[in-house]
């Protein structure tokens, strides 16, 4: 089923009339904390009812007019809302003030303190609140728009990789885990534990940019600022704003905007990010320590910025119906079955909840979705009603043609996570069919290519294409002109192009993408990146390659030396197989078939591998120096294979990246060359 249509598209009309200098904004703050008490709180797996307010929780309201179009933005202390809420909300908003439905943006914060605006996983919709908060939210941005006065705005991005990091990690093949429905599913999931033996590394990328819209009057006194930033939530009791209250009241303070002033945290893309670093151990760090290092980021950000009297602005919306992956037989039976026993109580396990969970499903296996993008002045913003993943919001940041651009998530509804394609291959948490998680496998790219569309239309630009880190190291693999050269810079499959134009390779199932790669010196700020394999391979065909060629790669071997008992496949071209760990005797030491040489690749580390042919002499290279050589028949046909073969098992485990396939054997010393030209690498 696919189905994508235009509500409203008025942008061509709203700049054109748009009077530059009538910029005009208006901030406030209301409070939604519940009146009445006990009140139910969603955002873990069972529920949860909450007497009191830990602390009071708001509805934040900008409204912003250029003349032609008056938009509205609104961000609540909230886990998730329902579009059907959310619709209420606005249709009662624009009774009040005039503002089209379609031009109104509301998300959610994604606290988990809150109380429950809509019913997810085993917490049932609290009814009372449920009829108590649209009227706020409306309220709020009426008062905002009472507030309106000339203004100007400006706006800035500053990245905190400190604070942010991906809490979905890749396990070990042989210690994956089980699924809900009882089944051994789980390659990679949420929450590993601090430095797990049995998990090797982050699935995806950081989008660690806190972006900034910053609002003055027209003599330079802070009216509001629009944060955004990827970190699902830091955790507090309930019920409580979590960090976005606090990181509001800290960074006014720091602005000293005074009464009125209104800071906002909007939720970025962080499906599956998180403020714990799984690789550290266990940090100190407190809910106020947190709130407040975010904040003095921000506000350095905000010091820097310049602000512009003649914005304009300009806003699309469009909706798209999804499939959700609706239960089987099967797995019906299954959940009848498991509720039967409960017995008309609530869930108090995981499987009961997913029971329960199908059948919400099975009654409503489509949904409709509002997607939004809005340009001030040249910032672009996208409204997405789903937990999006960072990989998602890197893609729409390196192809949006508004630059910068930033995505608020769970915006306009609450339809849940939507993981990358490939990522639905290595199962967890975010893959598991509920209402938090039920959109169909193809629902991120088509989110991403409509969302996309929408750029374009509030820009009048086409979207951009993404550029890849280049360095001394791709260069000197440049200039020794290799037939092939495979970056792995791609946000998804199943194809890899080939640098030189000519001998695209495809990616096989069970590979995650765009992750941080070797990074070099001379790249800067610019991010390398990498494909991390984890069951998978790829493969390519450098046609008439012949008995004298180079492969040149760097890997990141992701098990220890004491766990591979099987052959892991870096590299396979006919008979020419280099492997990683041959046996139990040789755990993570690279061979080559045909030869008696070995040598010892550390854990987690990027290595440089180089393979050498010269006929039947084969030579290895290990970070630029010799350490295996030998004799054997050379391999003919141009089919390669990086990391595995097809429906093999012995795979290599760990991330691939700048792979080169030369027609020729390179020397001793540009093997060496290429080395000291990556520089020092780090992670």
């Amino acid at each position: 089923m696919r189905s994508i249509f235009c509500v409203s598209l008025w942008i061509g009309t709203a700049v054109a009339w748009a009077v530059p200098g009538n910029f005009r904004a208006g901030a406030y703050a209301i409070d939604v904390t519940p009146v009445k008490f006990p009140v139910l709180v969603n955002g873990m797996f069972l529920e949860r009812l909450a007497e009191k307010a830990y602390d009071r929780i708001h509805a934040r309201c900008l409204v912003m007019d250029d003349g032609a179009v008056r938009v509205a933005v609104a961000v609540v202390d909230s886990c998730m809302m329902s579009r059907e809420l959310l619709d209420a909300a606005k249709e009662m908003a624009h009774v009040r003030t005039g503002i089209a439905v379609e031009r109104m943006l509301i998300s959610a914060t994604h606290t988990h303190s809150a109380p429950a605006a809509m019913g997810c996983l085993g917490t049932d919709a609290d009814p009372d609140y449920v009829r108590f908060l649209p009227g706020r939210i409306a309220e709020g941005i009426e008062k905002a728009a009472a507030r309106l006065e000339p203004a100007r705005a400006g706006w800035a991005v500053i990245d905190d990789f400190d604070h942010t990091h991906c809490r979905r990690w890749i396990f070990r093949p042989d210690k994956m885990r089980q699924d809900p429905f009882g089944a051994i599913t789980v390659r990679a999931n949420m929450h590993p534990g601090y430095q797990n033996p049995d998990a090797i590394a982050p699935s995806g990328p950081v989008d660690a940019a806190i972006s900034l819209l910053s609002i003055q009057s027209a003599d330079g006194k802070p009216l509001a600022v629009l944060a955004n930033y990827s970190q699902h939530y830091f955790g507090s009791p309930i019920v409580s704003s979590d960090y976005y209250g606090l990181f509001a009241s800290k960074l006014a303070r720091r602005i000293g905007g005074g009464e009125g002033f209104v800071a906002i945290m909007s939720q970025g893309t962080s499906g599956d990010q998180m403020w714990m670093d799984y690789s550290r151990p266990k940090s100190d760090l407190t809910l106020e320590g947190y709130a407040q290092g975010v904040a003095d980021r921000a506000y350095e950000a905000w010091r820097s910025i310049e602000y512009r009297p003649a914005v304009t602005l300009a806003m699309a919306e469009t909706r798209l119906r999804l499939r959700r992956r609706a239960p089987d037989e099967q797995l019906l039976a299954w959940a009848r079955q498991m509720l039967a026993r409960m017995n008309g109580s609530k869930p108090r396990t995981q499987p009961e909840v997913y029971a329960r969970e199908a059948l919400f499903l099975r009654d409503e296996p489509v949904r409709e979705l509002k997607l939004q993008a809005l340009r001030v002045g040249d910032l672009g913003i996208t409204a997405i009603p789903n937990e999006v993943f960072g990989i998602t919001g890197l893609k729409l940041k390196a192809r949006s043609p508004l630059q910068p651009t930033f995505n608020i998530e769970l915006a306009n509804g609450a339809e849940g996570y939507i993981p990358p394609p490939e990522q639905h291959k290595l199962g967890g948490y975010t893959t598991w069919p509920a209402r938090t998680a039920s959109l169909e496998v193809e629902a991120e790219p088509r989110i991403v290519e409509t969302v996309l569309t929408l750029l374009e239309k509030v820009s009048r630009n086409p979207r951009r294409r993404p550029v890849e880190a280049r360095g001394a190291y791709t260069g000197a693999v440049l200039s020794s002109r290799p037939e092939a050269y495979w970056r792995f810079s791609e946000f998804t499959g199943p194809r890899a192009e080939d640098a030189m134009g000519r001998h695209p390779a495809t990616y096989g199932d069970g590979i995650a993408f765009y992750l941080t790669g070797p990074q070099s010196p001379d790249w800067g700020n610019q991010i390398n990146r990498a494909v991390h394999l984890a069951g998978g391979h790829i493969a390519a065909n450098v046609e008439k390659l012949g008995p004298r060629y180079t492969a040149e790669m760097w890997l990141w071997n992701g098990l220890p030396n004491d766990a591979r008992g099987t052959t892991g496949i870096v590299f396979a071209r006919g008979a020419d197989i280099l492997v990683l760990g041959g046996s139990s005797r040789a755990p993570g030491r690279l061979l080559f078939a045909g030869t008696a040489g070995r040598t010892e690749v550390i854990p987690k580390t990027w290595n440089q591998v180089v393979l050498v042919r010269e006929g039947q002499k084969v030579s290895v290279y290990l970070n630029g120096k010799p350490e295996i050589s030998g004799r054997s028949e050379p391999a003919a046909g141009g089919e390669v294979f990086i990391g595995g073969r097809p429906g093999a098992v012995e795979s290599f485990e760990g991330k691939i990246d700048e792979v080169a396939i030369y027609r020729r054997a390179l020397s001793a010393g540009e093997v060496a060359q290429h080395f000291r030209a990556a520089g020092s690498i780090r992670e």
